[in-house]
């Protein structure tokens, strides 16, 4: 790829309509007027965007960002400064420009499949529920061949701040492919940057970056993205498999119990050329903050008396218990850890919510708890298929009690006729749709590879003498305990040929099958 293809007054309209309507202190007047005149300034915005594609530059008015420095996670220490993520407030209009470049960057990128196959970030399709099927789901089949899982979660040190410009360009030429005029645009992009911190209402000096990709702008996570695809090579060559989701690391192998000595070898070589590589690469891993865990049946990690994995020249002792991309996963597979941790923070919410609400309407209300409580019971749901009943039942009384108080009925009221008048799906049901709706895209090739490949129909795999060939039945591969059947390449078939045969046609749309399945669901 050496040139831009030339920006539509069409193309830069939708990228400015669809953009977040925020501002930056550098923005001569805020996003919301620039989208209410946007007719009025698309000709002129247009002829900017195309003089920056064709000249390989990105203006330097645009390559200044004023960096707000965020605690990562709430009730951290203020005073430590290894507690705040350094965030980018760049120009909208500079995100206008790095939004024409990244669409045609991820075309190139996906037309010649450049990009790691188990890397989740920014791209479109994937999200950190899929990456996490996916890790969970191979967990869940070893320990249906009565194996164990060896899951490590590596946390990078300032991954996005530590990127080297001179490697980056070097990799983006000789194995991504890109030359000339793209090249030399994002030799602009990445070099001459400067900086100013505001805190307490104040502007620091402005400072040169010399290092990274800014976090906040559009670019940087997927340069991010391709300055480590290399590091899967590393990985796959000692037989363990990496799964990406950004900086976010989760290498793991299968292992049966008695071969858990050779296993952890094998780890922990794994992990010191993946450490040679990250210091040739400019990048530092650090190991207080990386976790390692054993998965599998409890009769099976009974027998593994190995606790501590050497990690560098750290000893890292092993947990039963992480949170990895915001879920809660526990050696057990269990999820009744992550189940606790949305009772808690759900809970927490409702109690505070009780005194707002009374001053709110009844659909401001109904948005309000949507936001704070339906959310948490849906992110990453599908990982909750075939949990045990007990944990079910827990998040149903969330949800019960999040009906309640938008319907202001009494706590001895029947539920179920609230949860229909709110038209809400059961928590069991919302967990349903939820895999059904990923096996629908997945046979339609709109998800993750990883994911897609899992689902086959039967007329696909040469049986097309058999009468479910002809209403789109998947294969569904044979289990022996409950963990296989929860693994998606199990689940989501088998849900799937539970539908009636109406909504299992090829030619539905994902709006139509989404209406259609949520009529069935409450049916």
């Amino acid at each position: 790829m050496s040139t831009f293809q030339p920006c539509t007054q069409s193309d830069v309209r939708h990228i400015i309509m669809s953009s977040p309507a925020k501002s930056c202190l550098l923005d001569p007047v805020p996003t919301f007027i620039v989208r209410e005149t946007v007719d009025v300034l698309l000709s002129f915005i247009t002829s900017m965007v195309n003089a920056s594609l064709s000249q390989g530059s990105l203006p330097v008015s645009q390559k200044h960002a004023i960096m707000i420095p965020l605690l990562k996670k709430p009730g951290l220490d203020a005073t430590d400064m290894a507690n705040f993520r350094p965030v980018s407030n760049l120009t909208f209009m500079s995100k206008v420009i790095e939004r024409a470049v990244a669409r045609q960057l991820n075309g190139h990128l996906s037309a010649e499949d450049l990009l790691p196959r188990n890397q989740s970030a920014y791209r479109k399709q994937h999200s950190t529920e899929t990456a996490l099927i996916r890790v969970l789901s191979d967990a869940l089949a070893a320990a249906d061949r009565q194996r164990v899982t060896l899951l490590g979660l590596l946390d990078l040190s300032a991954a996005f701040d530590c990127v080297d410009h001179t490697l980056l360009l070097q990799r983006l030429e000789h194995q991504h492919g890109l030359t000339g005029v793209v090249l030399q645009w994002l030799t602009s992009f990445v070099t001459d940057r400067t900086q100013q911190v505001a805190y307490d209402g104040q502007l620091s000096s402005v400072q040169p970056l010399r290092f990274g990709v800014p976090q906040g702008s559009v670019l940087g996570p997927l340069l991010f993205v391709m300055y480590t695809a290399e590091l899967h090579q590393v990985v796959s060559s000692h037989g363990l498999t990496l799964h990406q989701y950004a900086d976010d690391c989760q290498i793991y192998l299968t292992t049966l119990v008695e071969d858990a000595p050779a296993a952890v070898g094998r780890f922990s070589q794994c992990l010191t050329d993946v450490v040679e590589w990250m210091g040739s690469s400019r990048l530092r891993l650090n190991p207080t903050k990386t976790q390692v865990m054993w998965m599998g049946s409890k009769q099976r990690l009974q027998k593994i008396d190995i606790g501590e994995i050497q990690v560098m020249s750290s000893t890292v002792r092993t947990v039963d218990t992480a949170r990895d991309l915001g879920v809660v996963i526990d050696s057990g597979l269990s999820m009744a850890d992550q189940v606790s941790a949305i009772c808690r923070a759900a809970y927490y919410q409702l109690r505070q919510l009780r005194t707002v609400t009374r001053c709110l309407t009844p659909e401001a209300t109904k948005t309000t708890v949507q936001a704070f409580i339906s959310c948490r019971l849906d992110y990453c749901n599908a990982l909750l298929y075939g949990i045990a009943d007990d944990l079910l039942r827990r998040l149903q009384s969330v949800q019960n009690a999040a009906a309640r108080l938008v319907a202001g009925s009494r706590r001895s009221d029947h539920i179920t006729p609230v949860l229909r008048r709110l038209h809400w799906l059961p928590v069991r049901r919302r967990i349903e749709f939820k895999l059904a709706l990923l096996t629908h895209k997945s046979l339609n090739g709109s998800t993750p590879r990883y994911l897609s490949d899992d689902c086959q129909l039967v007329s696909d795999v040469g049986r097309r003498r058999l009468r479910s060939s002809d209403i789109s039945t998947c294969v569904v591969p044979r289990t022996h305990t409950g963990f296989g059947d929860r693994a998606f390449q199990v689940a989501g078939p088998r849900l799937w040929n539970s539908l009636p045969a109406s909504l299992r046609q090829s030619d539905t749309t994902v709006g139509q099958f989404k209406k259609l399945l949520k009529t069935h669901l409450f049916s």
